[in-house]
């Protein structure tokens, strides 16, 4: 049996260092300044190790941000996900994903994939 699993809440905005009325075009702009600025390859190597890790995983942290604002479908989605705290998202093997709120989840017992025509059922426990 699989689990939904509530997805960790990150501010891909607040990475970018953007507010969420920002258009493509000034996100593209942070992005490329902090895609810079934290770019291994642009690290000094008498830095030492700890500081390499931090600039490696803000590095990862700012790309994410940008897959996903960066691309308007991905964006819309993720835009209306922050307005819906209390999601929970299950992948289907198609690709696609199966997703409820948790205010849906009390009242159905089926959930259909955003994709294909799998269904899953979903278990009420007391």
């Amino acid at each position: 049996m699989m689990a939904f699993e509530q997805l960790p809440k990150k501010d891909w905005y607040s990475i970018l260092g953007a507010d969420p009325s920002a258009d493509v075009s000034d996100l593209k702009q942070k992005y490329q300044k902090l895609i810079l600025m934290y770019h291994p390859d642009k690290q000094s190597t008498d830095v030492p190790a700890g500081t390499v890790e931090e600039c490696i995983q803000k590095f990862i942290e700012v790309d994410q941000a940008w897959k996903i604002l960066g691309n308007e479908e991905t964006k819309k989605e993720y835009d209306l996900q922050r307005h819906n705290d209390h999601s929970f998202f299950l992948s289907c093997r198609c690709g696609g994903k199966y997703s409820v709120s948790k205010d849906e989840a009390e009242e159905v017992n089926l959930i259909s994939c955003d994709t294909c025509s799998l269904i899953i059922e979903l278990l009420h426990y007391s």
